[in-house]
This record gives structure tokens, sequence and C-alpha cells, in this order.
């Protein structure tokens, strides 16, 4: 879809100022935004990082300076507290004025509204700074975890897999999953993952099986009985030989992502994994990680996905919301975004097809020597069916839990 065409073609879905099924012209956009003008849009989006909070603080501020278009963080501990909102709004018949008019979102509770029609839109090829994103290099802007966005969400921000490093110590940080193995011989005990119950846990053997296994395709189906077995098999053969290597020989994991950095912090480990290409940069920027942390990308990619805006398909300020959404995607949002001394979180954007005077804005960004580069993750993998990452969890805690 260009960004000139916008099909309101879902269920009865259509947005104020035209009729379901027409195509919104370019003098369209200019009503939407005098229509979002007054408008309140209750964003609801997990509150779990103070830089991010403040992020949204200062887009909130923007919008209403440049649209009169005002942000209610509605902070979350989890998406699918705002899933079951408009779940138990549409049971009780509120198919308008609901209480969420965009919500940060993708994976399960993504796939969840869209499965039962719950989304309004197509509305993200309407965009007028959709035009920017890179939707050849970084399929999970268009994908997410195998499920086609189809334009029901925006995407607005990126998480790769990297693992970082403490260069004082070493010099030789691996490159693949085989190398990591080679490397844990040689550094018994400097590295370590979260558990498994935790998602960055569960990802660190979901992007050892892409390697490992004999046909990758097959990640991107649901994980069946019939060959699960079979197809595994070279990922536990290969971790069987790393875990005795791990820290406190694998029989003991740190609860999650934090719990890691303060072991590599502390000098426990030498090698971390990370879901945050900027993590080692931000971390030393607020004191949490030391000067010599370094950050490597395996050289045949990582899992990466996107994380998205969606509209709700009762939201009471749907103008609004696209507003929002459209300034998340300007390029002088999405490098003030990946500015590592905000939240460092790297572009939805082709930024090598940006007009030069947008792509400068990157070029001049801050530059740190444990930042990966937009050319280092232009190429992320795609994350696989989620039935992989539940499959592989539960056989884990099968094997290695007591």
């Amino acid at each position: 879809m260009t960004r000139r065409r916008f099909l309101a073609c879902a269920g009865a879905l259509a947005i104020a100022i035209s009729t379901p099924c027409a195509a919104l012209q370019a003098s369209d956009w200019n009503a939407i935004v005098a229509k979002a003008r007054g408008q309140t849009v209750h964003w609801n989006a997990w509150a779990g990082d103070e830089k991010t909070n403040a992020f949204i603080l200062w887009v909130g501020a923007e919008v209403e300076r440049r649209y009169g278009v005002k942000i209610d963080h509605v902070k979350l501990k989890d998406t699918a507290e705002a899933v079951a909102r408009v779940v138990a709004e549409k049971a009780a018949g509120r198919d308008s004025g609901g209480t969420v008019d965009l919500v940060w979102i993708n994976g399960p509770n993504l796939l969840a509204l869209k499965e039962q029609r719950l989304l309004y839109g197509p509305f993200a090829g309407a965009l007028p700074n959709y035009r920017h994103v890179d939707t050849t290099h970084v399929r999970s802007n268009v994908v997410d975890f195998t499920v086609p966005v189809d334009g029901m969400a925006a995407p607005w921000r990126r998480a790769q897999i990297v693992f970082v490093y403490d260069s004082s110590r070493i010099a030789d940080p691996p490159h693949s999953a085989p190398e990591l193995l080679a490397w844990a011989h040689r550094h018994p005990g400097r590295t370590t993952h979260p558990l498994v119950r935790n998602f960055l846990g569960a990802t660190f053997l979901k992007q050892a099986l892409y390697e490992l296994v004999s046909d990758p395709a097959l990640l991107q189906q649901p994980a069946r009985d019939a060959d699960f077995a079979a197809v595994t098999a070279p990922l536990w053969a290969w971790y069987e030989k790393l875990r005795p290597l791990l820290w406190r020989r694998g029989e003991q994991f740190p609860a999650n992502g934090p719990a890691q950095r303060q072991l590599l912090n502390d000098g426990e480990i030498d090698l971390m994994v990370s879901f945050n290409p900027a993590e080692a940069a931000v971390a030393q920027a607020a004191g949490q990680l030391p000067d010599s942390v370094r950050t490597v990308v395996f050289d045949k990619g990582t899992i990466g996905n996107t994380s998205f805006v969606a509209i709700p398909y009762n939201a009471a300020s749907k103008e609004g919301a696209m507003v929002v959404a459209n300034f998340l995607l300007d390029p002088a949002t999405q490098a003030r975004a990946q500015d590592y001394r905000q939240m460092g979180n790297f572009t939805v954007l082709d930024v090598a097809r940006l007009p030069i005077a947008e792509r400068k804005r990157f070029d001049e960004l801050p530059r740190h020597p444990a930042l990966p580069t937009n050319a280092d993750l232009r190429f992320p993998l795609l994350e696989p069916h989620p039935s992989w990452m539940t499959r592989i969890a539960a056989e884990w805690e099968r094997r290695y839990t007591k």
C-alpha cells in the first residue's frame, strides 16, 4: 500500500473523514490532522524503563505543540492489560468511545487483537512518514513473529540480539553459535544467559537454533510434534556441550537481563546476550557497565523484532492516534530515539534511502565505541513462529530443572 492509499475495509471500520473502502488522498491527511486537534490520545505503553517514559513525555509535548494533540501515557506493566481492556469493551458492546486509543504492541498481543478483528485500519500505509520505513531489509517491520502486519500497526522501534563483552579481559569475542562454544572452552565460566523462563534466555536458545538447524525456513512454521525432536536435536547437542562451561557450570542462571548485566559489571562474566543493541552504551552512560565493554553481532545475522503502535477498532481518538503514529516515524523523531543518551533504540527507517538532510541526522548522532552501526544491524533474522519459543522453553525446563 502506498502512503496515499488507505482502505478502511476491516469490518465496519472507517476513518471519521471518509467512507469504508475509500482511498485516502493526500488532501485527506490534512483533514485528519485538523480533526485530531483537541483530541487526547490515551497511549497504553509499557512503563518499565525511565528513558522510554521520558521519551514518550517528550513526544507528548511535541505533538501538543505542533498539532494540538495531547498524550496521556497509560503506564502498563504488561501489554496484555490493554488487550484485555479492548476485549472486554467489545464483549460489553462498547464499539465506540473506547478507552484505548493507541497501544505499544507486538508478538502474541498484536496477534490476539488482529485475529479477533479488534484493530482499526489498515492505516500504516496512509501515514506520510511511512514511506521512509525499511520494508525490504528489516522484514520484521511488516511481518511480526511470522504474522503479516497488513498495515494494521505502524512500526516505531527495533530490538535485535547482540552480545556484549568486556574488551579489557577478552579480545576474541565469538561471531557465531559454534564459535561461542569454542570460546567457552577457552574461557570456562565466563558467560551465561538468563533463565529460559525469561524471554531473553529463550531467545538465546532460538538464536542458536537458527544457526544450527538444517533448514531455518522450518522455524517460520508452527512447531510440530512429528518433527520437533529431530529439528531441535542439533540445538540440544550443542547446548549439552556448552552448559557445563557456563557461569557456575550452568547450574544457576541470572533471573533476567539486568541481573545478567550486573554479573558483567561485577566481573563475574565477560560476555552476555542482549536484545538491545545500545545496551552497552546506555549502561556505560549510567555507570552500570565499565568503559571497556563492547558489542558484537554474529556474522550470519541475529534475531530481531519490531515494536509497533496499533489503534483499537473502537478508539475514541483515531485521528489523534494516527498523528502520533506518524510523528513517531518522522526521521527527526527516529534519530532522537536512536541517540543512546535518549533511548538508544535503533530506527525502523531505511536510513540509506533518506533525503540527504534527514540522513545527516543519523550521521551526526553521538558515537560510542560500544554502539554497533545501522549497517551492522541491517539484516535481522525474523522471529520464529511463537510456538518454537514455547516448545523450546518447555523442553529446556524438562531437561535442566529439577
